[in-house]
Formats: C-alpha cells, sequence, structure tokens
C-alpha cells in the first residue's frame, strides 16, 4: 500500500496535494495494528514521515457509531457513538469505500466487456487477437457492421456474422 505521486517526493517533504491512502477489508482488530504497522513502514520507505496514521475498525456485529480506531504506538481509542469526530471518521471511511468500489466496478466491468469476445462460439484466441488490434476496442467491434467484421484478416463471412448477432440479438 502507498500513495501514488509520494514515491516522488524528498524525503521528509510532501507533494503539494497529497493523495488519501486507504487499506480495506481489515476486519479484526489485531489486523488494523498489523495493516497500520505496514502502513508506517511504507510511508518511512517512501521518506513520508509527517503524516499521522490513523486505523479504522467496525464494531461487533459491524454496528456503525461502535468503531475502535487505532494508532501506532498509542493505545486504542473509542469515541462516543454521536461523537461529532467519530461521525466524521465514518464520512471519511465511507467515501473512501465509495470511490475503491466504484473504482472496482469500473475494472470488473472492463474485465467483463472483454470478455466478451470468449463467449462467442467459434471465436478462439487468435481472432479476438485479430479483432481487438483491427478495431482496438470492444466498444468500437461492437459498433462495426457485418461488412467492416468482415475486413478484419482472418475472419470469415459467417465468423462476422456471428459477432455482429451476438452484439446485435434480434437485428437479422
Amino acid at each position: 500500500m502507498y500513495t501514488p505521486g509520494c514515491e516522488k517526493a524528498e524525503p521528509g517533504s510532501m507533494p503539494a496535494r497529497p493523495r488519501p491512502a486507504s487499506v480495506d477489508r481489515v476486519d479484526h482488530p489485531l489486523d488494523a495494528l498489523e495493516v497500520g504497522h505496514l502502513a508506517a513502514v511504507v510511508f518511512a520507505e517512501l521518506g513520508v514521515d509527517k503524516v499521522t496514521l490513523l486505523g479504522v475498525a467496525k464494531g461487533p456485529d459491524r454496528d456503525a457509531g461502535r468503531e475502535t480506531l487505532f494508532m501506532p504506538d498509542r493505545a486504542a481509542i473509542k469515541l462516543e457513538p454521536r461523537d461529532p469526530v467519530l461521525y466524521f471518521i465514518q464520512r471519511l471511511r465511507d467515501e473512501a469505500h465509495r470511490f475503491v468500489i466504484g473504482s472496482h466496478r469500473k475494472l470488473r466491468k472492463k474485465d467483463i466487456r472483454e470478455a466478451g469476445l470468449q463467449e462467442i462460439p467459434g471465436i478462439g484466441p487468435s481472432r479476438k487477437r485479430a479483432l481487438l488490434h483491427h478495431f482496438g476496442t470492444l466498444k468500437e467491434i461492437e459498433r462495426a457492421s457485418v461488412a467492416d467484421l468482415g475486413k478484419v484478416p482472418g475472419l470469415s463471412a459467417e465468423s462476422a456474422r456471428k459477432i455482429f448477432d451476438f452484439f446485435h440479438p434480434g437485428s437479422s
């Protein structure tokens, strides 16, 4: 885990606009301590030393308001459920989760879209490579007409029709 952009910082300095660093999936308070230690080591290796690290572990049954906060070399901190500081930290965590989940969905969608060619019967790895080389993206392959698909080297008219029909069901 590291903050992109910090690797270019001079030791002991911070970039003009530091980016937040986030580690997710800490399911146990002991894990939070280990992740905090790992984060401290990574930041130290990057020469970033003016960052306060804070780990947040959800409470029992993952109830909001029962989080435990962890900082390196300090005892665990429990805030009252309605404490405004705890509310602020929850909002930061939720925003980090929203960002990470959105990024993950975008990557997964891309993987699913590119895997789309593998679902077409008779389209193997060499034809998939030829299609992607010719059109560049799966989106362009989807937009292509049967005639355009037929111009791909090594692709028969029958294969071009199969690909077109796959992306445009009911258009024939």
